[in-house]
């Protein structure tokens, strides 16, 4: 089945390379390249791609907005988001997993990175690699001698050990396959504890699943 993706940046140069990069692969194609956040929802909504692959700095709505309408708590049909941002924008990477995005990557990532996350969002999972999630959620994570956020709503059970387990490793990147491997159990048995997760803590993706781990000092 061939993955459709939609490519929205305000840089001419890497819409282009993403495309060639996406293109190239047998099992990929790119269905729409737009240049701003408005035009990104309209076709986004039209075409039903597989994967939005959205810039965060973009002309008329930004790529944070954009998600929140693709993907948001209150969208019925979420599509997935992929962002791709740079180091400097940090600060957004919370607020976009709050929006829905299912992973976020650095534009200085190699096309094989691009090419997994693009199969893996496709798949309803998130590629957040290591590198990423330690460079960007710990920013969330409580300071020393500071409490956590308890901004969160109240969870609607608390988090078994194993849970708990799988939980600071996908905050740490890992993919159910070396989460599986590391915790001696099936990936089958991963997905499951995962699906728990997300309903105790009230949350749609993984992404927000990490973020909490962060943010709460479950990875502190």
């Amino acid at each position: 089945m061939t993955i459709r993706v939609l490519i929205a940046d305000d840089q001419e140069m890497m819409r282009s390379a993403f495309r060639m990069i996406l293109d190239s692969q047998p099992d990929m194609e790119v269905v729409a390249s737009v240049r701003d956040g408005e035009a990104a929802v309209a076709e986004a909504r039209r075409l039903r791609p597989d994967v939005c692959l959205l810039d965060i700095r973009m002309p008329k709505l930004d790529g944070l907005e954009a998600t929140r309408l693709l993907a948001g708590p209150d969208v019925r049909e979420p599509l997935n988001v992929l962002i791709a941002t740079t180091f400097d924008l940090d600060e957004y990477v919370y607020r976009a997993l709050r929006n829905g995005a299912s992973g976020f990557l650095l534009k200085d990532m190699s096309p094989a990175l691009l090419v997994e996350a693009v199969r893996a969002a496709a798949n309803g999972n998130a590629l957040i690699s290591p590198a990423v999630t330690v460079r960007l959620l710990s920013h969330f994570a409580p300071q020393r001698g500071q409490e956590p956020d308890n901004a969160d709503k109240p969870l609607l059970e608390p988090l078994t050990e194993r849970e708990l387990g799988v939980v600071k490793l996908v905050a740490l990147g890992k993919t159910n396959e070396e989460v599986a491997a590391e915790l001696y159990v099936t990936q089958a048995t991963v997905k499951t504890h995962l699906a728990n997760v997300q309903r105790k803590l009230r949350v749609r993706n993984r992404g927000e699943v990490a973020a909490w781990a962060w943010r709460t000092g479950v990875c502190s």
